[in-house]
């Protein structure tokens, strides 16, 4: 992620002295129910499953869960770059693309 991005979330919390409440457990909570929040924007949509009309409110939630995502990377001292690059070095292995392509199955699931 770009550094001046997640330098700009952190002054905002400095500035407020908010990294007192900052802890790994409420962080991780708040994340759980800013997900919720954007899950929510798709809630009785039925077959409607793009929801372009609501991208805005996807595009508030979205940053919400981001940020938070920043905020407890920096309390448990993360680089997010090296967490999701590494993440994704972990689902190639799981996923290879000759098995898992065009495929939604779960890596135990696919066929070898």
């Amino acid at each position: 992620m770009n550094k001046e991005t997640i330098d700009k979330v952190l002054k905002f919390r400095d500035e407020r002295d908010w990294a007192q409440f900052h802890n790994p457990k409420d962080l991780a909570i708040s994340i759980s129910l800013e997900a919720a929040e954007l899950l929510e924007v798709f809630q009785w949509s039925g077959t409607d499953i793009v929801c372009n009309d609501k991208i805005d409110k996807i595009k508030e939630e979205l940053a919400d869960v981001i940020n938070y995502c920043i905020l407890m990377a920096d309390a448990c001292g993360l680089d997010m770059d090296e967490i999701v690059n590494a993440k994704v070095s972990k689902n190639e292995k799981k996923y290879p693309v000759e098995l898992a392509y065009g495929s939604k199955e779960k890596y135990t699931e696919l066929k070898k």
